[in-house]
């Protein structure tokens, strides 16, 4: 589980406005696959694709391919980051229970307050 975010490495002033998420599958270790979650896909324009080249470049990396996955979309310019999280528990239960887990976070119910309880725990 990898939270990729459109922060520039060399400029320290482009501190990036969007988080994302890049699951990388490592079941076969021969054809890795890195699936990316942006849940800001339909908010944002969709021609500027913030994390697009940073979730391709962590992709390489990683040496995995990069494919687009399913995610609900967020009603606003600011809970990325929330999708991250919870997007990310979601995940890790389902991976915990099987092998092949359903991946799409399509359905996926973030809750702002649940989050700021369970941190604040």
């Amino acid at each position: 589980f990898l939270p990729v975010s459109d922060a520039s490495a060399t400029n320290l002033r482009a501190r990036g406005s969007h988080w994302s998420l890049l699951l990388v599958d490592r079941r076969d270790r021969d054809r890795p696959v890195a699936y990316h979650y942006d849940s800001a896909k339909a908010y944002y324009d969709a021609a500027k694709a913030y994390n697009a080249t940073p979730a391709a470049k962590l992709a390489a990396r990683v040496g995995a391919d990069l494919r687009d996955a399913p995610m609900r979309q967020q009603g606003n310019g600011y809970d990325c980051g929330v999708f991250v999280v919870d997007g990310t528990r979601a995940l890790v239960r389902r991976l915990a229970g099987r092998r092949h887990a359903d991946l799409s976070l399509l359905y996926l119910v973030v809750d702002r307050q649940a989050l700021r309880n369970r941190l604040s725990g």
